[in-house]
C-alpha cells in the first residue's frame, strides 16, 4: 500500500539529520514506498472551510550534505493526502492552535493527522501530568506569587517553569529562601514578584533523581520502546535535555517505568495521541510530550532499532482499517 505522506515540521534545511526524529519519519516512509509531501506553518489555509496547503514534494537521504530535495511547492486541498505528521516544535502558540484547527478539518475529510490536532490543543505537556496525580510528585500550577513561594517553602527545593517551553529553556532551579526566587518569578510570572502575574508558572518538587537521568520513553499507540534514552545533566547545570547540554545514554524501562506507561496509555489511546515522549525523573512522571517527540534516533542507534518502523507499522494498519470501513 503506497501512501501519500506530509509533514509539517520547522524549516528542513535547519535540522541536525543525525538527532532528528522527524527526518527519521521521513526516511522510513520513503523507503516503504510513501510519497513524501513538506509543508511549513505559513503554507496552510482554510478556503470556504476547505483545508488546503502549499505543498511541496520532498525526497529525503542520509546525507549530512545534501539530506533533502524539494520540488516545486503548488496549492492543493489537504485532504488529498492519507497522512499528515504534524511535527512543529512548541511553543504552542495562538498560530499553533489556528493550525491545529485547519488540519482538524482536514481530519473531518478523512486525513490520520499525528497526533491528533485537537488532543494537541488540549493536552499542554507539563499540564497533561496532573491527569495522572498517582505519577507525579508534587506539583502547583499558579499565577499567584504567594502561592509558589508558599509552595516553594513547604518543599524546601522546586523547580520553576513556563508552561510553553522546550529543550529546557526557561527552567529554574531554586530553594526556599534563595535570594532569587523573586526575580525568577518576575521572569516566568511576566509581572511583578508580589502579586499576580501574567502567565501560569508550573512548581515542581525537585526530584534529586535527575542527576542519573532525565529519562524519556517513547510510547507508540499505548506501546513503550523497551529502552529510555535519560539524558545526563553535564557540568553544574541541573537540567538533562539533549538541547541544554545533557548527554543522552540508552537504558533498559524498569518496571515503575511500565507502570507509568500502564496508567497513562489508555488516555492517549482515547484522545488519538499515537506517538508521544514520556519524561520520568526517579519514579515519578515531568512532562508528557505530545507535539514533537525526539530521541528516536539516539535509541536506534544505540539499540539496532527502527522506532519509525514501529510508528508506520500502526499508521499503516489504520490506514487500511479505515479504507475498509
Amino acid at each position: 500500500m503506497t501512501l501519500s505522506v506530509g509533514v509539517l515540521m520547522d524549516p528542513i534545511n535547519t535540522i541536525k539529520i543525525a538527532k532528528d526524529t522527524s527526518f527519521a519519519m521521513l526516511l522510513e516512509a520513503q523507503r516503504r514506498g510513501h510519497s513524501l509531501h513538506y509543508l511549513e506553518q505559513g503554507d496552510l489555509a482554510l478556503r470556504d472551510g476547505a483545508p488546503w496547503a502549499r505543498i511541496a514534494p520532498l525526497d529525503v537521504r542520509e546525507d549530512p550534505q545534501h539530506w533533502f530535495t524539494l520540488g516545486q511547492p503548488q496549492w492543493r486541498d489537504l485532504r488529498e493526502l492519507d497522512v499528515v505528521l504534524m511535527r512543529k516544535d512548541p511553543p504552542v502558540d495562538a498560530q499553533f492552535i489556528y493550525d491545529t484547527m485547519v488540519l482538524e478539518a482536514a481530519q473531518r475529510g478523512g486525513v490520520m493527522v499525528v497526533n491528533d490536532p485537537r488532543s494537541l490543543r488540549d493536552c499542554n505537556e507539563k499540564l497533561f501530568t496532573l491527569a495522572f496525580p498517582q505519577c507525579i510528585a508534587p506539583a502547583l500550577v499558579a499565577r499567584d506569587v504567594g502561592e509558589l513561594r508558599r509552595f516553594t517553602a513547604e518543599h524546601g527545593e522546586v523547580v520553576l517553569k513556563p508552561l510553553d517551553g522546550m529543550g529546557g529553556r526557561g527552567i529554574f532551579r531554586v530553594k526556599a529562601g534563595d535570594s532569587n526566587l523573586n526575580s525568577m518569578l518576575e521572569t516566568l510570572l511576566g509581572g511583578n514578584a508580589y502579586g499576580k502575574g501574567r502567565q501560569l508558572v508550573v512548581a515542581q518538587k525537585y526530584i534529586p533523581e535527575i542527576s542519573a537521568g532525565d529519562k524519556r520513553i517513547l510510547v507508540i499507540d499505548g506501546n513503550p520502546v523497551p529502552y529510555a534514552l535519560a539524558r545526563i545533566p553535564q557540568g553544574d547545570d541541573f537540567r538533562g535535555n539533549l538541547a541544554a547540554g545533557g548527554r543522552g545514554v540508552g537504558i533498559p524501562l524498569s518496571e515503575r517505568d511500565r507502570w507509568i506507561v500502564a496508567q497513562v496509555a489508555p488516555e492517549l489511546r482515547r484522545r488519538g495521541l499515537l506517538f508521544v515522549g514520556l519524561d520520568v525523573i526517579g519514579d515519578y512522571l515531568t512532562e508528557i510530550n505530545v507535539t514533537s517527540p525526539t530521541c528516536v534516533r539516539e535509541l536506534d542507534a544505540q539499540f539496532g532499532l527502527n522506532i519509525a518502523g514501529q510508528l508506520f507499522d500502526v499508521i499503516e494498519q489504520h490506514v487500511i482499517g479505515t479504507r475498509a470501513a
